[in-house]
């Protein structure tokens, strides 16, 4: 299915750019290109960070990139969030000043694009949490899901430079941002739920990229249990998933995938080779270079 709640809009004119270049014959050509724009975000009066985005969803992005350093709690309440669009500045305001000062004095650096920050206490948070041990996915959801999300119209598909992270409910694609980094993608989508009340209850979470600990963790964090990407794995987001019982399903692509983490809750009621190849033209570049 794919009734989504939101979405990406890759004909927004402020998200890509027309440059002229060369091709390998040597012809002058036009192409699309993604725009990347900083976004320096408040908490109250405090300078927090500059990231650099797209610019869409950036109210959904800024509440998300403060849940998942730890810095909002689920007991904080927002009492707005302010985009500035003129001098790219959004303010997030709550009722009680954070500590998020002395938070940043314990950050730690992780391999996500541009700012994959970390703060040292958010492995206290993951190991708060227990992820439901009865979700299911099912391969036939895997399937439809991944032809409904690799098929829709996107900025990667456009101009390419670009990560995509969906929300879904079973077979149902809800939530779909983009991002120049995958971090923030899921940002946009954790905002997106906490400012307008959606459970992670039956919920899993689809990625393009790779499935990182910054991933993991991330996920963890929105209490989602089944993380899917079409990319690869790394061995560090492995072991994190199998230590929080994150089911970790990687290289999703066609008839194809591997499950590393958590694969008791898979059922199998499809059959591969019932399942169209996907065509070349869809294939993401991690898709391409990757081995079956």
């Amino acid at each position: 299915m794919s009734d989504f709640v939101v979405r990406h809009n890759p004909a927004d004119a402020r998200l890509t750019t027309r440059v002229t270049g060369t091709d390998h014959d040597g012809n002058s050509i036009q192409t699309s290109v993604t725009v990347e724009r900083p976004l320096t975000l408040y908490v109250n009066s405090q300078e927090v960070v500059t990231l650099m985005t797209v610019g869409d969803h950036v109210e959904s992005l800024a509440v998300g990139y403060l849940i998942n350093q730890s810095m909002l709690k689920s007991s904080d309440e927002i009492t707005g969030v302010e985009y500035d669009e003129e001098i790219d500045t959004v303010v997030v305001r709550t009722a009680v000043e954070t500590d998020f000062e002395e938070r940043l004095k314990k950050r730690t650096r992780t391999s996500g694009c541009a700012l994959g920050t970390v703060f040292g206490d958010l492995m206290e948070r993951f190991e708060e949490v227990t992820l439901n041990p009865d979700a299911r996915i099912r391969t036939s959801w895997l399937y439809s899901l991944s032809k409904t999300i690799n098929t829709t119209p996107s900025l990667y598909l456009k101009a390419g430079a670009i990560h995509g992270c969906v929300l879904c409910a079973q077979d149902r694609a809800m939530i779909y941002m983009e991002d120049v980094g995958r971090h923030n993608a899921v940002d946009k989508i954790a905002g997106y739920m906490r400012l307008n009340g959606i459970s992670p209850r039956g919920k899993m979470f689809y990625t393009t990229g790779r499935l990182t600990s910054e991933m993991v963790i991330k996920t963890v964090q929105m209490e989602i249990p089944i993380l899917v990407s079409r990319s690869g794995f790394t061995a560090w987001g492995v072991e994190l998933a199998r230590e929080a019982n994150l089911t970790l399903i990687g290289r999703a692509r066609g008839q194809r995938f591997v499950a590393l983490a958590g694969e008791d809750r898979i059922v199998y009621d499809a059959n591969p080779s019932a399942v169209s190849e996907e065509p070349r033209h869809l294939q993401r570049k991690a898709s391409l270079a990757e081995p079956s």
